[in-house]
């Protein structure tokens, strides 16, 4: 079961990758409108979001629901280049994370405000989930600065 958690994990990251592909460290700061998060800020959400569900499930302080401070945090990216080596770093320490986990742990329910009662393997479905709505979004974002996002499901 573990293996193919991990392999969901390698290969939302992919598919992430690959569209956002056609955007560059010029594209950063492009957002559609005023209150949304710019380019950087969707590729650093997507990535923060993977520890948030492992430590939210594995974790002993369970999901963390200051979601000001969380913004706060969001704001500070500002550069497309950094947000997207925090997206490799995070998935890569998602993807260790599991791998350390006992796999009698992935059934236990999970206790909190999200997902209660859910074996807590049911994070790494909902991590995919919300990556693949960013990609999305930033699909959106490469096509109205005039950029044809790759197909996801490619080759990189």
């Amino acid at each position: 079961m573990k293996e193919g958690l991990i392999e969901q994990l390698k290969t939302q990251e992919k598919f992430f990758l690959n569209t956002v592909s056609v955007l560059t460290e010029e594209d950063s700061s492009f957002k559609p409108k005023e209150e949304m998060y710019t380019v950087a800020q969707q590729v650093a959400h997507a990535a923060d979001t993977v520890n948030w569900f492992l430590e939210g499930a594995f974790g002993s302080a369970g999901f963390e629901m200051n979601f000001e401070k969380y913004d706060e945090k969001m704001k500070s990216f500002k550069s497309f280049d950094e947000s997207i080596k925090y997206f490799k770093d995070e998935f890569a320490k998602g993807i260790s994370r599991l791998e350390a986990i006992d796999d009698s742990e992935l059934y236990t329910p999970i206790e909190g405000e999200i997902m209660t009662g859910a074996p807590k393997l049911a994070v790494v479905g909902a991590i995919a989930d919300h990556t693949a709505h960013h990609r999305g979004s930033l699909a959106v974002y490469a096509r109205l600065i005039g950029k044809a996002p790759k197909m996801p499901y490619g080759e990189m």
